[in-house]
């Protein structure tokens, strides 16, 4: 049993990059995750990690040792799965990141739904738009769209995002339909504000670009953006997430369709692929599951 405590706590300890981070899952102290490394590179005779009041740095000897011990504990939690006969149960806490509207709309009754599954599990959902430190944070899995700039971070991708230029009715009506993106200018576009353009695919060449617009209106938080198109003030260009089900009431209607720019992924990243706790993995399932849907979508 020593033994394996040591080897977790030095997987834990890699994986989160301080002995205080692996001490707060573990619930100890970050002394007793000390001592079990302590413990380890004396047995084994080689050092682990190097350890400073500032930094932590796994040696070439740990680095090697490290893949074999995050095999050895996922096959231990697989061999303790199959042997149960599918009496595991998803426990413990579930420490949930995501930008903070899709959030509300996308994830939160996701999680809601996964609690109701899971009734040993408990969720922490932390909705906000700045990038988090997953490791630094105790962040189980995060939510993100578009370009994934970590390769630190492993990803799975749960679905795609297209975004499409809306407009009530009534503002078509009133000032007409654009049919290409070069018409853009003879209309009132709604932009976030400092945001560089509208992106577009030439459906003839399959070329992408980008699209200056100007309007009357900015605004940092496309939910405002969002209400301005549906009081009919201007074009903005939004996700499919956002306007889905306003497009499917008729309260918005997409315009320049055969020039969408290309679909976003939607993905699910986290520290590391292996020896993810079940409650981990069923909820990235849930999202993968649901995400991948068509019709979800179209009924949002």
């Amino acid at each position: 049993m020593d033994r394996l405590k040591q080897i977790e706590a030095f997987v834990s300890v890699a994986a989160r990059g301080s002995l205080s981070a692996a001490a707060r899952i573990e619930g100890v102290t970050p002394a007793i995750i000390g001592r079990r490394l302590d413990a380890l590179e004396s047995r084994l005779g080689v050092r682990l990690l190097l350890r400073t009041t500032r930094k932590l740095t796994i040696t070439f000897e740990g680095q090697a040792f490290l893949e074999d011990c995050q095999k050895m504990l996922n096959d231990l939690a697989n061999a303790e799965a199959a042997v149960s006969l599918g009496s595991v149960r998803a426990s413990g806490q579930l420490r949930v990141s995501a930008p903070s509207g899709f959030g509300r709309r996308h994830v939160a009754p996701l999680v809601g739904d996964f609690m109701l599954a899971n009734p040993e599990v408990t969720v922490n959902l932390d909705l906000s738009d700045r990038l988090v430190d997953l490791l630094n944070e105790n962040i189980d899995c995060a939510i993100r769209i578009g370009e994934l700039t970590d390769s630190s971070l492993i990803s799975v991708r749960l679905g795609e995002m297209r975004r499409m230029v809306v407009a009530s009715p009534a503002y078509l009506v009133a000032h007409g339909v654009p049919r290409e993106p070069g018409d853009l200018a003879a209309h009132n576009c709604l932009s976030l504000g400092q945001q560089r353009g509208w992106v577009f695919r030439n459906p003839q060449s399959g070329e992408v670009d980008t699209i200056k617009v100007g309007g009357t209106f900015e605004c940092n938080d496309g939910a405002v953006l969002h209400d301005w198109a549906l009081a009919g003030r201007g074009l903005a260009w939004r996700s499919l997430w956002e306007v889905g089900q306003d497009l499917k009431e008729g309260r918005l209607t997409s315009v320049l369709d055969a020039w969408q720019a290309p679909p976003m992924g939607i993905y699910a990243v986290f520290p590391q692929r292996r020896h993810l706790p079940l409650r981990v993995r069923l909820f990235i399932e849930l999202l993968k599951a649901t995400y991948g849907r068509t019709s979800y979508w179209e009924l949002r």
